[in-house]
């Protein structure tokens, strides 16, 4: 196959873009892709690095970015107080210059999480399966007895004695659960 560009080479380097459903392929040699200035490993150049591929993530279509009026306010570029790194830096490098640019970046760094996972911004972590029904029962009667200290705090006495049941129920179930061999 012949390079999409010079149609003089063979192509060496094929990679496809999925733009809204519709996929372009490329076909280049390798002088095209080092003259169009594409990030590819070709021959010990820079290649394709993790940094170059978050900060490459991080051009966020407008569509994503949340403009605020303060965006607009701001003239100098936003800047850790602590590491001196500006968002910008940031997207050249790919990585954070220390923990306090997570809080200085927070407002541009959020669609980018929840893109990365799948509209969530928080860790829960998973639970491995020979273990989770017991630790999810032990949880829910946690979140249980906050809600119940809550309603005798209110003196929501009849919620809280349907809650003090259910608290009952769910530790039967616990002793149950580890009778039965976990």
């Amino acid at each position: 196959m012949m390079c999409s560009e010079c149609n003089q080479r063979p192509a060496t380097l094929h990679f496809s873009k999925n733009i809204n459903g519709n996929k372009t392929e490329f076909h280049l040699c390798e002088h095209c892709a080092q003259e169009n200035g594409d990030m590819f490993m070709i021959n010990g150049t820079t290649g394709l690095s993790l940094n170059s591929l978050l900060a490459g993530l991080l051009n966020i279509e407008p569509s994503f970015q949340h403009i605020t009026e303060d965006t607009y306010k701001r003239q100098q570029p936003l800047q850790c107080k602590e590491c001196q790194m500006t968002f910008s830096q940031f997207r050249k490098v790919g990585k954070l210059g220390c923990p306090h640019c997570y809080d200085t970046f927070k407002e541009q760094l959020l669609p980018f999480i929840k893109r990365l996972h799948g509209g969530n911004v928080e860790h829960k972590g998973k639970i491995p399966e020979r273990i989770g029904g017991h630790y999810l029962i032990k949880k829910e009667i946690d979140q249980l007895r906050i809600e119940l200290k809550d309603l005798i705090n209110r003196e929501e006495f009849e919620k809280a004695a349907v809650i003090r049941d259910e608290i009952k129920h769910k530790e039967q179930q616990l002793t149950s659960f580890n009778e039965g061999g976990e």
